[in-house]
């Protein structure tokens, strides 16, 4: 099913590996405009010729943090020159650190709100004019399953995920009128570094994990970018203020 995405311009933060990487290389098959975005330069230019080699398509590599208000506004001038506007953004990072809440101080707080709610905020005030002068566009944000479900230990990613989905469902209201939609994915337990991390300090063994999962599988980043690719596409126009979990049936709960 051909997405209708080609010649569309994509910024995708967080793309050096993961799901962010997922999405980007994805984004570049359906033929869009690839911008990829990560605080390290070596990895982010080895996801850049990742992409190429996979895709016969050339990603833009921007180097920015996006804990940091000049960053943000700086990737999505440095994309909007290079390409000459913006249609698409991918909010994704990575996650705070694991802990009990109220044993970390205010400083590590606000540390995560920078990373998980500020960058969100930045990044949609610096990439929205861009998609008004294009007369539409399209946000996504990546976060978690734990923020659907909490788990110990997962505060900080929680609270400030949380945030994130009551910006989006009020920013997807405030933007329909200029055909910007804006949603939230998810996802569950995901094969990626942050996964591997969790399990060393969990002692949980993947497998153990597994079983836990309706579908009998922890879930592939390629997961989480084919939800991303239709949410972004002119055949996902009428999704906005959505939240959506891609977790093999994890979540338990009715909502």
């Amino acid at each position: 099913m051909d997405l209708e995405i080609k010649g569309r311009i994509a910024v995708v933060n967080g793309a050096s590996q993961g799901i962010g990487f997922a999405i980007a290389k994805l984004l570049a098959e359906e033929g869009a405009e690839i911008a990829i975005a990560a605080r390290r330069q070596p990895a982010l230019d080895q996801a850049a010729e990742a992409i190429l080699a996979a895709t016969g398509r050339k990603a833009l590599a921007v180097t920015g943090d996006i804990r940091k208000a000049e960053d943000c506004a700086r990737i999505a001038s440095v994309v909007a020159d290079s390409f000459g506007g913006i249609d698409i953004l991918i909010n994704n990072d990575g996650a705070p650190p694991l802990g009990r809440s109220l044993e970390f101080d205010d400083e590590a707080w606000h540390r995560a709100v920078d990373q998980n709610l500020m960058s969100v905020v930045r990044m949609c005030r610096a990439v929205v004019p861009y998609m008004r002068e294009r007369g539409a566009g399209s946000i996504v944000n990546i976060s978690a399953l734990s923020m659907l479900q909490p788990q110990e230990g997962f505060g900080l990613s929680v609270a400030t995920w949380a945030a994130v989905m009551g910006l989006a469902k009020t920013l997807s209201l405030e933007l329909a009128r200029d055909n910007i939609t804006i949603n939230t994915i998810c996802p569950g337990l995901i094969e990626t570094p942050r996964l591997h991390k969790v399990t060393e300090q969990s002692g949980q063994a993947m497998r153990d994990m597994a079983a836990q999962i309706p579908v009998g599988r922890v879930g592939k980043p390629e997961d989480i970018a084919a939800l991303t690719a239709l949410l972004v596409s002119p055949r996902g126009s009428y999704i906005t203020g959505t939240t959506t979990q891609v977790d093999g049936g994890l979540l338990r709960g009715i909502r």
